[in-house]
């Protein structure tokens, strides 16, 4: 499933506390997509990554109670007390059947040792799959009946609205609009330390806004994405200067029609980010993409309704419509 049907899936079962466990490759944003529903509830959110520890962080330490004479368990601080929220038991199929045994306690029952899970609070899992190459235990049958399932696949066009919603770097949302095939490029029978995914991609976004000198910029890429990715990449960033005035174009409406395919997309990516910062300047921009190729002017719309701009008000969207309906059907 992708990352938009995953949402609105686990986010309802959140609602009626049913445990769900989110299955996906490495680095293509789980652990996101559970942060996201959360915020969009008003919910709490805590993270625990399970790989890190041992039985008795989940279960507390034992001591002596004096008055009853026996043994009591100390429940960790960082399990939520009270309120509402999503409690996040990241790679539990990584962590040691040890550890699984204490959290199918708090799952099956939602409480462990002397600790119970207040009832405002939901349980959500996630882990790799067993055959990415990582660290995993194969889950018993017991626990992993006790969750509903989804699998997430990486979607190019979920990944581009959530980086227009952060603001990743324009030239990282053109060449993937461009290279799709380049979001995520994890191959489990490879022994490459460096590979594309969405979580790599952050990184590239970071290093393009830190200080580092051109000429190492390269290597940095490559040690994020692969070599292979990171010199398709540089080139990519190549063409931009061959981009028409995007400022031009948004005050006018008019301005040149590049013909190169990898150009028009970077054209494409620039003018959603700039009007998705500036919405006054949606109507310029229909004009100008009456006379753009139409799979990109259709891109360019799409892009632009999925991240929330409406423009069914606009005189010029209705004879857009009309251009370029054959294309819509």
């Amino acid at each position: 499933m992708k990352a938009s049907e995953l949402t609105s899936s686990i986010s309802a079962l959140v609602g009626q506390k049913v445990p769900t466990f989110l299955w996906g490759a490495p680095g293509i944003g789980k652990s996101s997509v559970i942060k996201e529903i959360a915020k969009s509830r008003g919910l709490e959110f805590i993270d625990l990554r399970l790989a890190l520890m041992d039985p008795t962080d989940l279960k507390g330490i034992p001591f002596y109670d004096k008055e009853s004479h026996t043994a009591l368990w100390a429940p960790p601080a960082f399990l939520p007390q009270c309120g509402q929220g999503i409690l996040f038991l990241d790679e539990l199929n990584a962590a040691p059947p040890s550890v699984q045994a204490s959290a199918y306690q708090l799952i099956l029952d939602r409480q462990v040792g002397e600790y119970k899970l207040p009832d405002g609070w939901a349980i959500v899992a996630a882990g790799n799959r067993e055959g990415d190459r990582g660290v995993t235990y194969r889950m018993p049958s017991p626990l992993a009946n006790r969750f509903v399932h989804f699998e997430m696949d990486v979607n190019v066009d979920d990944w581009r609205d959530w980086a227009y919603n952060k603001e990743i770097d324009e030239r990282i949302i053109a060449y993937i609009s461009y290279k799709s095939e380049h979001l995520f490029t994890f191959d489990a029978k490879s022994d490459a330390k460096s590979f594309a995914t969405p979580r790599s991609w952050e990184y590239v976004n970071s290093v393009l806004k830190s200080d580092l000198e051109d000429t190492l910029m390269l290597n940095a890429i490559g040690g994020a994405v692969g070599k292979d990715v990171a010199v398709g990449f540089v080139s990519f960033t190549k063409v931009m200067h061959k981009l028409p005035d995007i400022e031009a174009i948004l005050l006018s409406g008019e301005g040149e029609y590049p013909e190169e395919v990898d150009v028009l997309y970077a054209l494409s990516t620039g003018v959603v980010s700039a009007v998705l910062k500036d919405e006054t300047r949606l109507d310029n921009l229909l004009k100008y993409t009456l006379k753009l190729k139409g799979e990109f002017a259709v891109m360019i719309v799409q892009d632009l309704q999925r991240n929330g701009v409406v423009m069914e008000h606009s005189k010029l969207f209705k004879e857009w419509v009309k251009k370029f309906i054959y294309l819509l059907e």
